[in-house]
């Protein structure tokens, strides 16, 4: 039975990637810095209460020896100061990729975003995974995404012992992950900028974890950007989520928010505006072409169920 050790494991997508491989004949361990509940039908995890920065890390790769690692740990909210955040995500991925390399991991699968690409006017419709990744030249507070993705990049190449996968997930959804643009959506009154309406991604949590799981399984080694069932303007989204749109200036907006931010009011800094002003569209082809991927989430699905988990959390 292969081993598969998933950092991160605690949190939503976690949980998700977790039960995923635990039913599909996989050993599995994980660690997080919070502990994890245990799931209610018994399915079996090891759960390590570790720091990735710390030493006791490095022991649990050294005494799991996984066949496989899924990367998930991330810190992904801006709740925590930006040099933390940096430090965590690039300095603590660096030691993990010199773990794989020491311990004899042969399949690594990093989830990164497609966020890296950044919002600008001039991206084409969809963008394969040898594009630019740009996020750090108008929204420098989440250019740790970029890093980490350029850390990997690199490793996948000097490390060819080590199967790397790095997955560009478009914007995710679902019940347990939370993400920017769930927030954003879960607003009643949700504003946008006057005379923009970028088309959008969206791809459902659990065909993420499919996804994810899919990589290991086939043994995927590249850069790959995983999307989901199509694409849709942001007025459409707004409607389907179940807000009312507000479109706003953009000179008035972005100050607001800047402000907003800094009290600790807003929960994004101003840089994600530009994710509701320009495209960031990926295309996914390569990874379909090599899996056989397909979402089993429609886009009408993904919404419905978003809504009502929305209408449920209201009432």
């Amino acid at each position: 039975m292969p081993k598969i050790l998933i950092t991160g494991v605690a949190g939503g997508q976690g949980r998700l990637v977790a039960r995923l491989a635990a039913t599909s004949g996989f050993e599995v361990c994980g660690v997080d810095r919070e502990p994890m509940m245990a799931f209610s039908d018994g399915t079996p995890i090891r759960v390590y209460v570790v720091d990735l920065m710390r030493r006791k890390f490095e022991d649990v790769v050294r005494h799991e020896r996984p066949d496989a690692v899924v990367h998930l740990a991330f810190v992904r909210h801006f709740r925590t100061d930006l040099a933390t955040r940096h430090k965590i995500n690039v300095a603590g991925t660096k030691l993990l990729l010199d773990y794989c390399a020491e311990y004899g991991v042969r399949q690594l699968v990093v989830v990164s975003s497609a966020y890296a690409y950044g919002a600008l006017p001039e991206n084409p419709s969809y963008m394969h995974e040898d594009f630019p990744l740009n996020v750090s030249r108008t929204y420098p507070e989440v250019r740790d995404i970029a890093e980490v993705d350029t850390l990997c990049s690199a490793f996948l190449w000097q490390h060819p012992e080590v199967r790397t996968a790095i997955l560009r997930p478009v914007n995710t959804l679902g019940d347990s992950v939370h993400s920017a643009i769930g927030t954003y959506l879960k607003q009643r009154f949700v504003p946008s900028i006057l005379g923009f309406d970028p088309m959008m991604q969206f791809l459902h949590e659990e065909d993420l974890a499919r996804a994810i799981l899919t990589s290991v399984e086939r043994k995927l080694r590249g850069i790959f950007n995983v999307a989901g069932p199509g694409a849709i303007p942001l007025h459409v989204a707004i409607e389907e989520a179940g807000g009312t749109q507000v479109p706003l200036p953009e000179v008035a907006l972005r100050p607001t928010l800047q402000r907003l931010f800094r009290l600790g009011l807003y929960p994004v800094p101003p840089g994600a505006i530009d994710f509701i002003k320009f495209p960031c569209t990926v295309s996914d082809e390569q990874f379909r072409a090599t899996t056989g991927f397909q979402p089993q989430w429609t886009l009408r699905d993904i919404f419905t169920r978003f809504r009502h988990e929305r209408e449920r959390a209201a009432a």
